[in-house]
Order: structure tokens, then sequence, then C-alpha cells
């Protein structure tokens, strides 16, 4: 089968011919139909930190057909079924992996870094792990689920947001979702800070009411005050490099909760008296449960969400490698995503 892979920082991913996977116990085979490019699958490319093995099949935002079937799996998977999925290969049968927490699972390893993932035409699933989809869910919409997740876990894990005036600070696709389920949930006011123009006018058509340019904070928080009527009371950091966590500080308000959700792998400072004095709430939120993408594939079927203009573009494998590349720089999409099936 053709493959996107991985095989040494700073490098292109090459689209390759690679075997095809055969289903383990409890495992189905998936002909993937739609697998979006994250923000994660950019950063693990460019810093080598061992946690992407070489030779890896990346991507892990995927919706595909079951045409193949293991031993051990109920009734319901069946070759022609949909399904997506969390990009994690558990045990199963640990207490995380038994509540749907499979991220908790110590023998957890994730799909598309260090084992093969969804830039492929076919991949393998752990059925615990997975959620089959109804017909009415369309490719793109199963394959947005796993990013969606991420702003619903997030908004999820905060004290309340009905009734709040939320800040989110970066307009990438983490950003995006968390703004549109504060949206979804019943903030009162949503105001979105990122320096790209593009980025901003996407974040108003994700439920932002105020979409502002990264500056200074105390300027930047002179805007929100008088759009929203005041401070904000939570503040989500989706931005996820050195120093964000700080400035989430300074815009929030006193009591207020800072939710750190931009994934950041560098070292970090902060004044924590800065956020004693205004008796500030932090909570670190990372990823997903099972219930998330149980949610939101529900919500889908019943058509409560229109998410699909969150895929700004589809590519083959021969436009692949460049499109993913292009991501790199300033860019105006949102989320794009490989069709195996393209020519």
């Amino acid at each position: 089968m053709r493959a996107a892979v991985f095989h040494e920082p700073g490098t292109p991913l090459t689209v390759e011919n690679v075997d095809d996977p055969s289903p383990a116990a409890g495992q189905v085979v998936i002909a993937v139909k739609r697998c979006g490019i994250c923000g994660t699958d950019l950063h693990a490319t460019e810093e080598h930190d061992g946690l992407l093995v070489p030779g890896t099949v990346m991507g892990h935002e995927f919706a595909g057909e079951i045409v193949e079937v293991g031993q051990n799996c109920s009734t319901d998977w069946k070759p022609g079924r949909k399904v997506t999925g969390l990009p994690s290969h558990s045990c199963g049968n640990c207490l995380p992996c038994k509540t749907g927490k499979p991220m908790q699972c110590e023998n957890n390893i994730v799909l598309g870094l260090q084992r093969s993932g969804g830039f492929a035409e076919y991949m393998t699933l752990d059925t615990h792990n997975s959620v089959l989809l109804p017909d009415s869910v369309d490719w793109v919409e199963g394959a947005l689920i796993e990013p969606l997740a991420v702003g619903l876990h997030a908004i999820n894990m905060s004290t309340d947001i009905r009734g709040k005036r939320i800040l989110v600070l970066g307009a990438g696709p983490v950003g995006l979702a968390v703004s549109f389920w504060c949206r979804f949930m019943g903030a009162y006011h949503i105001t979105v800070t990122e320096p790209e123009q593009l980025r901003r006018e996407s974040a108003l058509q994700f439920g932002a009411d105020a979409a502002l340019a990264s500056g200074a904070p105390a300027e930047v928080l002179k805007e929100i005050e008088k759009a929203a009527g005041g401070a904000p009371d939570v503040v989500f950091e989706c931005v996820g490099i050195p120093g964000m966590i700080a400035e989430a500080v300074e815009y929030a308000r006193h009591g207020g909760e800072i939710m750190v959700v931009g994934f950041c792998a560098r070292p970090d400072t902060m004044v924590p008296a800065a956020a004693m004095m205004k008796e500030l709430t932090a909570r670190f939120v990372v990823a997903y449960d099972k219930a998330d993408f149980d949610m939101i594939a529900g919500l889908l079927a019943m058509d409560k969400l229109d998410v699909t203009h969150m895929c700004t573009g589809t590519v083959g494998f021969q436009d692949f490698s460049a499109a993913f590349e292009s991501l790199r720089t300033p860019n105006s999409h949102c989320k794009i995503m490989l069709d195996p099936g393209a020519t």
C-alpha cells in the first residue's frame, strides 16, 4: 500500500510502498478515507526527541471503512462499517482502558507517532479505542472528530464556561475547536487573539465574538474589557510555546481560571506570584477521552453540528508532502486532509 513515511527531522515525508497491515485479535483494518494534518505532526517532524520513530507512517486524525476484522471482535465490527477512533494502541484491560481513557494506560502507544497511523491507504485500529460511525456521518466529519475532541475535552475539564467571558489564545485548529465548543456550550462572550489575520477571520466563523491581533497584553486587555465588559473569566492557552502561560496569567481576572491546552514540550518560565496575587486556578489538559468521541459522533449523526468547513483543503498522495510542508509557514488553512483514494 501507499503511505507517507517519516525518516528524519527536517526532511519531508516520503510517499512510498509499505506492507499492508494485518489485524491482531481485537483489531480491525480500515481503508483510510480521510486523515487530517495536525500541528503536532509538524512539530514532531521538526524537533526529534525520540517520540516519533523513524520509519513511522504518521497521521492520527482519521476516518475509514472496515475491510478486515481480527479475532475476538464483536459482531458489530464488520466490513463496510464506518469508523474513527482515538489514536491509541493500549492494553484494553486496565482501568483507564476500561473507562475509555487509553491515554492514561501505562502501555499506550500513540498511532501516527510511535506506531503507524492514517497517512496511508490502510491502518489497524483497536476496537476498544474506536467508535463506529452512523452512515449519515461523512468522511470529512469523521476525520474532524479527533481535533474537535481536543477542544471539547478542554471545555469539559474547565469548571464551567456557561455565561462566562472567554479568551482563547491562538486561532489554530485547537483554538478554533475551543472557540466552537465555548459557543456551543453557552459562553457569554468569546475573544480570540491571533497574530495572523486570516486565522482571526476564521475565528469569527467558529464562534468568536471578537478576534484581536496578538500584542502587548495590557493593550489587548483594554480592547477585551471594552468589548466584553470585563476581563476574561476563563483563558484557554492554545498556542503551546514558552511564555504563553505567563501571558494567560496577565489576561485573567482575579479569581479566574487558566486552561493550558497548547502542548509545549520545551522549558517555560513564569512568575508564580503574578498568579497568586490574582488567586487563579490553573489546569493542564491533554487530548481527550473516548466519551468525547462518542458525544461528537452522536451530535454529528443528529445534524447538531456543522463543521465540514473546518476542512479547507484535500489532497492525494501526489501533492501530500508539499501540502504538509506548506503548513509550516503562515497560511489560510484550518485543516488539510489526505484522501488516499484521490488520483
